[in-house]
């Protein structure tokens, strides 16, 4: 998913990318949790030496480093929130967090390759952005896609509160991001924060890979900005 980001920031940056437990090459694995996930965070950092990084979380990935900085925010010494969601107990009504118990399962109901195409689409705009979530999802399992999906929200729920981020922060979302409420999280999102936001055009909720040029530059400004 960062292929485009790897390319364009490697000759400056130190990188470091992982597969969450439950992705990738991070499978199989058992008892996720938000908490599990970030004392592997803990320990990567602790073996390669790092004391602080900024972290570019997309999706669930912006859900764990809010974790991590709910845990343990000297490491985060900027986020970079691309199409996620925040932290805080007032954005999300019962409504709101019934429906996101009810994925996995509904999920469930598709066929497989359906699954795979209709994540694919409603993720991305542009075509080199769904042929790069089709390869991504090509490993998984029908039963682990859907358990994915499932547990992912489920560990964002129980580990959801309120919380002060202190660290620089931007927001980057798509402006066709059709996933649940992004786009209008988001905007509560910086009204409550006054965080800035980049709306990017012509991207979906995949926005780095729709269109790695736009995201590109607004971390590039961010960086430079720290």
């Amino acid at each position: 998913m960062f292929q485009k980001q790897y390319e364009y920031f490697a000759p400056a940056c130190n990188l470091l990318a992982w597969d969450a437990p439950l992705h990738g090459k991070s499978r199989p694995f058992q008892a996720f949790s938000f908490e599990i996930t970030t004392a592997f965070i803990r320990r990567i950092f602790d073996a390669e030496h790092i004391r602080e990084a900024i972290f570019i979380g997309q999706s669930m990935g912006g859900f764990l480093t809010q974790a991590v900085i709910k845990r343990d925010p000297q490491l985060v010494a900027g986020f970079v929130s691309i199409d996620s969601c925040p932290y805080g107990l007032s954005y999300y009504s019962r409504s709101d967090l019934w429906w996101l118990k009810q994925v996995e399962w509904m999920a469930a109901l598709f066929p497989l390759t359906a699954l795979k195409k209709a994540i694919a689409r409603q993720c991305t705009l542009t075509e080199a952005g769904y042929d790069n979530m089709i390869a991504m999802l090509e490993p998984y399992q029908k039963h682990e896609l859907c358990h994915l999906m499932g547990i992912g929200y489920a560990s964002f729920i129980a580990d959801n509160c309120n919380l002060a981020i202190k660290c620089p922060t931007v927001l980057i979302v798509g402006d066709q991001d059709r996933t649940g409420k992004v786009r209008t999280y988001n905007e509560q999102w910086r009204q409550n924060t006054g965080f800035p936001l980049a709306v990017i055009q012509g991207a979906a909720h995949n926005a780095n890979v729709d269109q790695p040029d736009q995201v590109n530059g607004i971390i590039g400004a961010f960086l430079n900005r720290l």
